[in-house]
């Protein structure tokens, strides 16, 4: 006999099962900082090469938003503010991972006494540049680099959130 809201403990379990079969999902949240002068910070992660934007992943059940402040905070001491959601990428499954949702939040812009101040608090990061749009693209990544552009598009359109799929519009 299928579990009906009318018995709520049976109906409780049942609801769990399915959510148990259910896929999960990777989640990334980073942040798009600038300064004073429109520069981009970026941050060199020890645990992998090249450059990133701030931010890193999820836990479990934390929101993505969440998640960039979390990391902004353990890895560069920074509270921060977000000021929208630019760019949601679905990264497809490549070499060992599964499929992902990567965040890309806009920080807004620090003041020059902040910006100066900021550096790694954390093993996970070598080092932190502010940089100019087109020293960034040299240093990110294929995948990263077309999710930046959107971010900064997003950034320059007034804030519309951009929907990629694997890097690329989705529509």
């Amino acid at each position: 006999m299928k579990p009906t809201p009318a018995d709520p403990v049976a109906w409780h379990a049942h609801l769990a099962e399915g959510n148990a079969r259910q896929a999960r999902k990777r989640v990334a949240a980073d942040v798009l900082l600038r300064d004073a002068e429109e520069r981009v910070l970026l941050v060199n992660p020890t645990y992998k090469p090249g450059w990133d934007l701030p931010g890193g992943m999820a836990e479990a059940n934390e929101p993505p938003e969440e998640t960039a402040r979390r990391e902004l905070r353990e890895e560069l001491g920074l509270d921060i503010t977000l000021y929208g959601l630019l760019v949601v990428d679905w990264v497809a499954p490549h070499g060992p991972w599964d499929d992902q949702l990567a965040f890309v939040f806009d920080g807004g812009t620090l003041g020059a006494r902040e910006a100066g101040t900021i550096g790694p608090c954390d093993e996970e990061l070598s080092e932190v540049a502010f940089v100019t749009q087109a020293v960034a693209q040299g240093l990110l990544s294929d995948r990263l680099r077309t999710r930046f552009n959107a971010a900064m598009t997003s950034l320059h359109a007034g804030g519309r959130t951009t929907y990629l799929h694997d890097g690329r519009h989705a529509w």
